[in-house]
């Protein structure tokens, strides 16, 4: 039986607006990522995954949704999308898009319509309203907080609440509803019509709530906020993971698989225990799940040692493969998350070069092919509602360079700016810079890709070796992996090397390096 695509597959995450500006605006666009679709291919990735283009207001970047079956005018027409699709697929390219069933934008016309309707309406139904608590229900329904901070209840003129679990203008919808899940049945039959080949689903753990007061410990407050919401001192969640989601997905799973070819589900699922994951992975559910641990994990052998074994370990168990991913759209870069400097981007490099030797598939962000940083973007440029005064998401989220010594660097026709300020110091980290040169952090993805490629390292088993407590070393067949985090130089084992994330190695790896080696036995 022929391994399916995805199991294996790298896959080069899209930010739409910040990828490339087909019509001078100064905001990406899916033309844009059409005329640059070249340079993904060239990389040598299997996929790509688009975030939100779908009709809305964009205050939470299109995680908002009007329309989940449109495309935003700022990023073009239906058309569009289409034309897309066929050069993606073309290049040999398989195409994965952002699903948001949690919510919709508060200028949804089922939202419109509620607020319109009133209590008890059936309208109203479709989203989670519910009266207040206290003498005059001026007290939110339950304690529970948004994501993007404060309570995630919003009280309308009538005086009833409803929940969103991220942005106010981001309604909750109720998955209790047959017209909610009807409408999103339709959707992904929408979009496999036109050719998609997988979506990835925001959110998966969050559809379906107990609506009732979160237990706190005293001392605490409760917290919604994914990076922390799994404290172990607050394991009580019932916003979260509710057990009756997955018959959602057993249903979406029957509907894409009715399809010809190929198809695929991808979770964003975040559990309390590596158990409750594997629900999510199940033979009728997803292909897939976001595995962060290697995201989570800091500059250290152990840490990431740790999220190797860990991440096996929880998929054993299931017929699902590992997901591997350094950085996304919601995260600072990785090059910026191990320090400053050179050192910095040699550690991101050989934090890649690890990951990109482990089995399964592996997830890469736009931008860190060309080393980019993470970016401070000034106060009076932040857009993220998620902002809160400091930099939020917006500093992994700066437009492409693609050629110039200046800004825009070629990421739209003539001198207009994009919608977020690029720094002036990029002028050797753009693609064209970097192309052709020896040593770039360009061309060393693409070679790291084509090793990873000629190796067929998506499948098979990880055996450690004993190496020192700073230095990580495994094997997969005959490929060695030696990824050294201390500060000063390890033995390099019996092999010929493949690859380096740095300089090139003679007998010893040195720090921040990672290297590839093939042996006889």
């Amino acid at each position: 039986m022929d391994t399916p695509w995805w199991r294996e597959a790298v896959t080069y995450q899209i930010y739409p607006r910040s990828f490339a500006d087909a019509d001078g605006d100064g905001t990406g666009d899916l033309a844009g990522i059409t005329s640059r679709l070249d340079h993904v291919a060239d990389l040598g990735v299997d996929a790509i995954w688009l975030s939100p283009f779908y009709p809305s207001p964009q205050i939470d970047y299109g995680y908002d949704v009007v329309d989940a079956s449109g495309v935003d005018p700022t990023f073009g027409a239906l058309s569009d999308a289409d034309g897309l699709l066929t050069k993606a697929h073309e290049l040999g390219l398989k195409v994965i898009i952002d699903l948001i069933p949690n919510h919709t934008s508060s200028a949804h016309p089922w939202f419109l319509e509620a607020l319109a309707a009133g209590p008890g309406s059936p309208a109203r139904d479709r989203y989670l309203f519910r009266d207040g608590r206290g003498p005059h229900g001026d007290e939110p329904p339950t304690n529970w907080r948004s994501v993007f901070g404060g309570a995630a209840w919003t009280r309308v003129e009538d005086g009833q609440w409803y929940l969103h679990m991220f942005d106010k203008e981001e309604p909750d919808l109720n998955w209790r509803h047959a017209e909610v899940a009807a409408e999103f049945r339709s959707v992904l039959r929408r979009w496999l019509d036109r050719g998609v080949d997988g979506f990835r689903v925001d959110v998966a753990h969050g559809l379906l709530k107990a609506l009732r007061d979160q237990y706190v410990p005293a001392g605490r407050s409760p917290n919604s906020d994914p990076a922390v919401m799994y404290d172990i001192a607050v394991e009580d969640d019932p916003m979260w993971d509710h057990p009756d989601v997955h018959e959602v997905y057993r249903s979406w799973h029957d509907l894409v698989a009715s399809y010809p070819g190929e198809h695929m589900l991808i979770a964003e699922a975040w559990t309390q225990h590596p158990a409750d994951l594997r629900g999510y992975l199940r033979i009728d559910e997803f292909e897939q799940a976001f595995n962060f641990r290697w995201l989570q994990a800091h500059w250290s052998a152990r840490e990431f040692t740790t999220a190797i074994v860990s991440t096996l370990d929880t998929l054993r168990p299931t017929r699902a493969w590992p997901t591997w991913v350094l950085s996304n759209h919601d995260a600072m870069r990785h090059r910026t998350r191990y320090g400053d400097g050179a050192q910095a981007l040699a550690r991101a490099r050989a934090a890649t070069l690890t990951m990109l030797a482990l089995p399964g598939a592996a997830y890469l962000y736009q931008g860190e092919e060309l080393g980019l940083p993470h970016v401070e973007i000034p106060p009076e440029h932040q857009q993220d509602p998620w902002a809160e005064g400091g930099n939020g998401r917006d500093g992994c989220r700066v437009p492409l360079p693609w050629s110039g010594d200046a800004p825009p660097f070629g990421f739209g026709p003539g001198e207009s700016q994009p919608w977020l300020p690029q720094p002036a110091q990029w002028a050797d980290l753009t693609v064209a810079a970097q192309t052709d040169r020896p040593g770039s952090t360009l061309e060393f993805y693409r070679s790291a890709l084509a090793a990873r490629r000629r190796h067929a390292l998506g499948g098979g088993d990880v055996n450690f070796l004993d190496v020192p407590d700073d230095v990580i070393a495994f094997r997969r067949g005959r490929l060695g992996v030696v990824l050294n985090c201390g500060v000063t130089p390890t033995p390099l084992p019996p092999g010929d090397v493949v690859i380096s994330s740095g300089d090139e190695v003679a007998d010893e790896v040195p720090p921040d390096t990672a290297v590839w080696l093939l042996s006889d036995d």
